[in-house]
């Protein structure tokens, strides 16, 4: 594995640089004084910004784009045949993936702080890095989503605080090197990579093996995850847990609701009432989101006030339970919610949202996913009162599994909810136009870009 040392900068060469995810990187490495060079087959104004960064992009790839590097990065989405990739295979120029880059940079930093979990992993590195920027830690951030105190997913701090997210699609979280990891859920997902939940589990107990087994390593872990004896048993590291159970480090008791679904608890760190925490965002699942996002700020030696202030100054990332605007007297509500538990917590908050009817306008995201969870997405979407779907969006895959929103719509129905399967954007912003009422609620909810309908919708 090819070692990146802050301390050595060297040549490193992108290839699809203009992705959110690695143009962060490179960001990153620009600031420590590496030359960056990169390539992507369109330009952007992540391309654009990169340049003016000081970072050589080129537009189109070419072997020929392959200079000299000492080091050259892809992304899953590159394959062996890309003309940069096999340029740099045959010259044996070291290679890593954007994951195993992510993990080589957290090697830099004292404090690697790493969110995993089936969900909510957007919203906990959210929080985490809002308590950390009020206690004016300066640290360096990655996150899934655009994060308004920092104008987007990237922030190159100063300081020795590393923050971000840890996938476990195709493992990519195995090529990270933690010193804090918090497990939020390990739940039935990316079925298309792993075989079953036993294979997801195993995955996430090899991820917490990642920390250093010492006083060095601290884990955060959710108390309610089935049988956590399993992840837990035999490790060397710190553990603090949080959760509903009364043995949890960190509980939420007396929770209550504004008008807007935006919770307060009165926080039970290890059986001490350190009193009311008021959140910005929305919803039960929100609480406990927090409860981990203190646990982790707490273990760095930050104080109750100032943690409590962040948690309630933070109101939340693009597409996470977010106010669009109203049209015709109706609420528009984005979300990105795409698995059944997902779906689920973001229909809890809706439910104490004020509005008359609860529409939701999903769009299932990939084929293997809505395949294997079928019964269970009917059931969580049997929450709203109305439902309209969407055709799936297929990211990655090709359809051979045999699957369609018609089918996911059967299933709705079953449950005696009211439903309507409406393959293109068209005729579902007709329907909602025709049908949705002053003073209902809308949420547009899914990964793909169903988003676009209420874009589209409040820019009439």
């Amino acid at each position: 594995m090819y070692q990146i040392d802050f301390n050595k900068p060297c040549r490193v060469h992108f290839i699809g640089i203009g992705g959110i995810s690695m143009s962060g990187l490179a960001e990153i490495l620009l600031e420590e004084g590496f030359t960056v060079s990169g390539s992507d087959m369109k330009d952007s104004d992540l391309c654009r910004h990169l340049r003016e960064a000081g970072a050589r992009v080129t537009i189109g790839q070419a072997a020929e784009n392959i200079e000299d590097p000492d080091v050259v990065v892809f992304t899953a989405a590159i394959h062996p045949d890309n003309p940069e990739f096999a340029a740099a295979r045959d010259r044996g120029i070291p290679m890593l993936s954007r994951a195993e880059l992510l993990g080589e940079l957290m090697k830099n930093y004292g404090e690697a702080i790493n969110v995993a979990g089936t969900h909510g992993k957007t919203t906990t590195t959210s929080m985490i890095s809002e308590i950390l920027l009020q206690a004016g830690k300066d640290p360096t951030i990655t996150v899934g989503g655009m994060l308004p105190s920092i104008g987007g997913n990237i922030r190159v701090g100063g300081s020795d605080y590393f923050v971000a997210e840890a996938c476990e699609y195709t493992n990519s979280f195995l090529s990270f090197f933690p010193t804090v990891s918090v497990i939020l859920n390990v739940e039935a997902d990316h079925l298309d990579f792993f075989k079953d939940i036993d294979d997801i589990r195993h995955s996430f107990r090899e991820f917490i093996l990642r920390l250093p087994q010492d006083e060095r390593g601290l884990l955060v872990f959710n108390g309610d995850i089935r049988e956590p004896e399993y992840f837990l048993s035999g490790l060397g590291c710190r553990v603090l847990t949080f959760g509903h159970g009364e043995n949890c480090d960190y509980r939420a008791e007396d929770i209550s609701y504004d008008e807007f679904a935006r919770p307060s608890y009165t926080l039970m760190e290890k059986g001490q009432d350190r009193g009311r925490i008021s959140l910005g965002v929305t919803g039960e699942h929100n609480v406990y989101n927090s409860l981990s996002a203190i646990a982790v700020a707490r273990s760095l030696g930050m104080e109750i006030p100032e943690i409590a202030a962040a948690l309630k100054a933070y109101k939340g990332t693009e597409r996470r339970f977010e106010y669009k605007g109203q049209v015709r007297g109706f609420t528009i509500i984005d979300d990105y919610a795409h698995h059944p538990q997902e779906i689920e917590a973001t229909l809890r908050t809706a439910a104490m949202y004020p509005h008359k009817k609860l529409w939701v306008a999903f769009q299932p995201h990939t084929y293997s996913r809505t395949k294997a969870l079928l019964p269970e997405f009917a059931k969580a979407l049997s929450g709203a009162d109305s439902v309209i779907l969407a055709d799936i969006y297929a990211a990655r895959e090709k359809n051979t599994v045999g699957i369609t929103s018609a089918d996911l719509a059967e299933k709705i129905a079953e449950t005696g909810t009211d439903v309507h399967y409406l393959p293109d954007f068209e005729s579902i912003r007709k329907f909602i136009l025709d049908h949705v009422e002053e003073g209902d609620l809308l949420i547009t909810m899914g990964a793909g870009n169903i988003v676009d309908i209420g874009n589209q919708l409040i820019s009439m």
